[in-house]
């Protein structure tokens, strides 16, 4: 018995051990031309802002080289920031991670050395080209039709200006179609749950796509931050699918009243999401306000949720007031951190959610005589 429990003893340790070793890194780099005592800063987002950079470790250049080690408990996009030079973006994981840094241009670096990082550098080498391609077709349509745009936009035209941008983010179509291919191919590549997250902010997330995308990725991938966020991001959308329930909320509306969706339906409900700094929102305000001042009476609410920040409440009520939003109108003022933005999927503004009597969605994103329509059909007016 006593042999049996020291062979189970050991081999705890040794899983321990090895575990460890997983997650230890050592980045070994060579920076051939730049001077000693030139600081290399590694670097991650900080989960909190996201824009903003946080240091990590520091350390000099010394004779053209320079190391950096440490435990990694998942891959995560981080950068080194050269001195006088810029960043260098890579995925920091266990294992030896290498990095060649070219002095002249800091893009032209190379890291390797693990898997992912392999992966990355590949993947960045084979898209570079498409890109510039597109982006040149897509600089071309904007020069094409920047009178157009600006006429439309003068006129408040909002079924123009969609339709041009949807034209313009077709041109960028092929690019997406590789992210894609390259996701439902490499199960294995943090970089494939990388995309999946940026899939929910094309304009027209396939999300059949990423559940698939999702279902294929190795456990340990789905256990990551990106990975989580992708099955939040998945449940949330299917809760709010057409025909299903739309999920109640409560926040304070513009008056300091605890309100919450329950009591706020009519016939018809809107859940319109915006915010006081989004331009196609106070576009579009108008043709709601004429389409409440018809429909109201016969039993149309609406209930807008703005994605204003903490600092913007007076511009939210100002907003208010200046485009006569008569409805109910309620806000967290947390900007797009919103616990119902989150919990209704909104990744775009404007975005409205019509509902039917009983709370159930009918429809989604429609706009102008769509909209109208929709509302005509409901009410049975």
């Amino acid at each position: 018995m006593k042999k049996i429990l020291l062979l189970l003893s050991v081999t705890a340790i040794m899983v321990s051990c090895n575990k460890s070793e997983e997650n230890e890194f050592t980045i070994t780099g060579t920076a051939s031309g730049v001077e000693n005592g030139k600081t290399v800063i590694l670097q991650k987002a900080d989960t909190i802002t996201m824009g903003q950079m946080v240091s990590i470790d520091t350390v000099k250049i010394e004779n053209g080289k320079f190391e950096l080690k440490g435990t990694s408990a998942e891959p995560e996009i981080h950068a080194l920031l050269i001195e006088g030079k810029g960043n260098i973006d890579f995925i920091l994981e266990g294992g030896k991670i290498t990095v060649e840094v070219d002095k002249d241009t800091l893009a032209n670096s190379k890291v390797g050395g693990t898997y992912n990082n392999d992966e990355y550098r590949n993947y960045k080498t084979e898209i570079k080209a498409l890109q510039k391609d597109l982006q040149a077709k897509s600089m071309a349509f904007q020069q094409a039709n920047m009178e157009k745009i600006k006429n439309a936009q003068a006129a408040k035209d909002t079924a123009v200006v969609n339709a041009l941008i949807k034209e313009n983010q077709k041109i960028m179509e092929p690019l997406s179609a590789k992210n894609y291919t390259y996701a439902e191919k490499n199960p294995k590549s943090f970089l494939s749950v990388l995309l999946a997250e940026s899939f929910f902010y094309t304009q027209e997330p396939d999300y059949t796509k990423i559940r698939n995308i999702y279902n294929g990725l190795e456990s340990q991938l789905k256990n990551t931050r990106p990975g989580k966020s992708v099955k939040e991001k998945l449940d949330a959308h299917d809760s709010v699918e057409v025909g299903k329930k739309a999920p109640d909320f409560s926040a304070t509306s513009a008056d300091g009243k605890q309100v919450s969706l329950k009591e706020s339906l009519g016939k018809v409900t809107i859940i319109d999401f915006w915010a006081s700094w989004c331009a196609p929102c106070r576009q579009e305000n108008p043709n709601v306000v004429a389409l409440y001042e018809e429909f109201h009476s016969k039993g149309l609410n609406i209930v807008g949720v703005s994605l204003d920040q903490p600092n913007e409440e007076v511009k939210w009520k100002q907003a208010i007031n200046q485009d006569k939003l008569t409805w109910t109108n309620v806000s967290n003022l947390k900007g797009w951190d919103d616990p119902i933005a989150k919990k209704y999927n909104v990744r775009s503004i404007p975005a409205t959610f019509i509902l039917d009597a009983s709370g159930k969605i009918v429809a989604k994103d429609l706009r102008g005589e769509e909209l109208k329509a929709k509302v005509k059909e409901l009410l049975g007016a």
